[in-house]
């Protein structure tokens, strides 16, 4: 960055002024070198080289989603903006085509940069014990012609749109996550979601609610040591257990030893609520409603909501404020 240009623009008192904004703090402690790292940000066969480097235009996509700017278009024309280009890292303001040529790249592998993310925020403890599972609705723009009818169970309501299954922990962290083509989610989803959390870190308890009543998912988790708590479903049967999470009955299948003793499974499914309250968290983010046509570019924007809710998260834990806070306070 260089003085003439702070000087050619605004005057370097009202450049600093900056500093204290919620854009500069969000990129404080954020590592994101590693996206130089992949093949499709490498230069272009022909030579072709990139107007601006990974790293401030992904700071630039975050700036934009922590201030409900979506879209390429708008996102070009916040950019325009000298405290924000500056803020960011740019040493001149992207274009419109520099902004969407980013994105389409970024598609490809925004779910290994978030994978970086939850890898930064589990080195810095934000992890804890307990991990739960939830799936939620993502409304599309009525023009997306990708996106279908979906039916939301817990609104009793049908939308136009996606879904996405997540998996939480901590304060409002996501570590795991699948875009889906609705909010009811097939059982291999929860098996590959559940299986990428696992890869993170081992759990002691793994909590779902009804709909993650299954054999497969149970004996998977408690083979690898874990201990799934999701209420019993009796529709499941025409023959129902006396019981209320599938658990009680699975475990005995596993070791005669263990006894897990209801009330001890009524207070840890109660933390279940920890992953709705991540779910809002990242529909703040920009998550709830996606701003682009088509599933690759709502993929897209689902993922880089879900690396915000990483970001802020990190950056309040590295300034001692509450890491479930979803808004930077400066």
């Amino acid at each position: 960055m260089h003085s003439a240009t702070l000087q050619e623009n605004h005057s370097i008192d009202s450049f600093f002024n900056v500093v204290e904004t919620a854009t500069l703090a969000l990129f404080e402690y954020l590592s994101l070198e590693f996206l130089d790292e992949f093949d499709v940000f490498a230069p272009a066969e022909t030579g072709r080289t990139r107007e601006h480097q990974p790293p401030e235009m992904m700071r630039g996509f975050l700036h934009c989603y922590y201030h409900d700017v979506y879209g390429i278009r708008p996102v070009a024309r916040e950019l325009q903006n000298t405290f924000v280009w500056l803020s960011c890292g740019f040493d001149r303001p992207p274009s419109r085509d520099a902004v969407d040529r980013f994105l389409t790249d970024l598609e490809h592998v925004v779910d290994e940069v978030f994978d970086h993310l939850v890898e930064q925020a589990a080195r810095r403890g934000l992890l804890d014990l307990t991990y739960s599972i939830d799936s939620t609705d993502v409304r599309a723009m009525p023009a997306d012609q990708d996106a279908s009818k979906c039916y939301d169970p817990t609104t009793e309501e049908y939308y136009h749109g996606y879904g996405c299954t997540i998996v939480s922990t901590g304060q409002k962290i996501p570590i795991a996550a699948e875009f889906t083509e609705s909010k009811q989610a097939p059982e291999e989803t929860a098996m590959r979601v559940t299986r990428d959390a696992l890869a993170v870190a081992q759990p002691i308890w793994m909590l779902g609610d009804s709909a993650y009543d299954t054999l497969d998912w149970h004996d998977y988790l408690l083979a690898a040591g874990v201990v799934p708590v999701a209420p019993y479903n009796a529709r499941n049967t025409d023959d129902p257990l006396d019981i209320e999470y599938r658990i009680e009955d699975r475990i005995t299948e596993h070791s005669a030893d263990i006894q897990l003793h209801q009330s001890t499974l009524d207070e840890t499914y109660n933390r279940r609520t920890g992953v709705e309250r991540t779910n809002e968290a990242v529909k703040n983010c920009g998550l709830g409603r996606t701003h682009a046509r088509g599933r690759v570019h709502a993929r897209a924007q689902v993922f880089l909501a879900l690396c915000l809710r990483l970001v802020v998260a990190i950056t309040n834990d590295e300034r001692g404020d509450n890491p479930g806070s979803t808004i930077i306070t400066v």
